[in-house]
């Protein structure tokens, strides 16, 4: 239970969760590649962009509802994949998937997790998708998909911005290692060559383990050994928008990493108009990176998006108060988007649009 006033913003779970932490877990959860300036950007974005409300809109009845790749979802608030949830508390990704799920929402489960991506589906019957990275052993990929689909997963995020891991420096200051009891779950008992061995620092992991060779021509590979839908997580650009739209893609998540990876990277909200005109509605658009009021949600949808994934907010309620803290920090945002939603003259999502956004973003002068 929470002892201190119970938060009202993202912004208090991040106080709790930073008191909570040990510091070299936090600063890994907290941190982002070079002068971290895309990580300050993703979220100062949003503040640049104003919105223009509609006044005299019967908003009695709010409905915050969507569908993301055909699956109901309470809201369009979605938890992103991250690594390493038990370093925030001990029941890591099973406490945020019961919480996903006990919201009404969708979990995307990561490769790099501290519990089995079995485990994760076991611990609620809500909507899971799996992140995948894609390893130099491609039997490692076929294994982890053959999984996931045997789980109940119901889509396949591939992330496409990793072929080398962004240099952190806090990491790097810290030594980061994972605390001994704790590793990547989904490879225990697997041979060296398929796990981290904790000895050795996670830059030195990917770089030895993870595929950089990756082309457009591994999307049609990957369809070949699953039949769940694929989204490609990490697009920042149109053309390679266009592209997954005609490698077949079925969504993509716009995505910097958090800033983890090349540092001064366009901000994600930036980035959504041009990506979102590309696809013309021909895929689904998923965005994360920097969300952290539901007005930040009301923008990314205007701007395009099916719904948001939050990241690093979520790892703060949970290392704030485990299950109930993922709860508390889905509620709030919920509770703000839906007030956005009334100020702003959208009684559905469906209502939510371009037009409620100032001209810097959409070309148009501003009303």
């Amino acid at each position: 239970m929470i002892t201190t006033a119970a938060p009202l913003s993202l912004t208090d779970y991040e106080t709790l969760a930073r008191a909570k932490m040990e510091p070299s877990a936090w600063d890994y959860y907290a941190g982002a590649a070079g002068d971290e300036r895309t990580l300050a950007d993703n979220a100062a974005a949003y503040g640049r962009i104003k919105l223009v409300p509609r006044v005299l809109v019967d908003v009695s009845t709010i409905d915050p509802a969507v569908t993301a790749l055909g699956t109901p979802l309470s809201m369009p608030i979605m938890l992103a994949p991250t690594a390493f949830n038990r370093l925030a508390h001990a029941e890591g990704e099973l406490a945020a998937s019961r919480a996903a799920a006990g919201a009404g929402t969708l979990m995307i489960a990561s490769t790099i997790a501290t519990s089995t991506l079995e485990d994760i589906a076991a611990a609620a019957d809500g909507p899971r998708w799996f992140q995948l990275y894609i390893y130099k052993d491609r039997q490692v990929t076929i294994d982890l998909v053959a999984r996931a689909e045997a789980a109940g997963y119901r889509a396949i995020v591939l992330t496409v911005d990793t072929p080398m891991l962004g240099y952190r420096e806090r990491d790097a200051r810290n030594g980061f290692r994972l605390p001994e009891g704790l590793g990547i779950a989904n490879f225990a008992g697997l041979e060296r060559s398929r796990n981290w061995d904790a000895g050795s620092s996670f830059f030195a992991y990917v770089h030895a383990l993870f595929d950089a060779s990756l082309t457009w021509d591994t999307l049609a590979w990957l369809r070949s050994v699953t039949k769940l839908p694929i989204l490609l997580k990490g697009i920042l650009s149109s053309d390679d928008a266009r592209l997954a739209v005609s490698h077949g893609a079925s969504g993509i998540v716009v995505s910097n990493h958090g800033g983890r990876q090349l540092d001064d990277s366009i901000a994600t909200i930036d980035a959504l108009p041009a990506i979102a005109d590309a696809v013309g509605g021909e895929i689904e658009l998923f965005l994360d990176g920097g969300i952290r009021r539901g007005a930040d949600v009301l923008k990314a949808i205007a701007l395009g998006a099916r719904a948001v994934c939050i990241g690093r907010p979520y790892l703060w309620g949970l290392a704030a108060a485990g299950e109930e803290g993922v709860r508390g920090v889905l509620d709030i945002l919920r509770r703000e988007f839906v007030l956005a939603m009334a100020l702003a003259g959208c009684p559905s999502v469906a209502r939510i649009d371009r037009s409620l956004i100032a001209g810097a973003h959409t070309g148009r002068p501003t009303t």
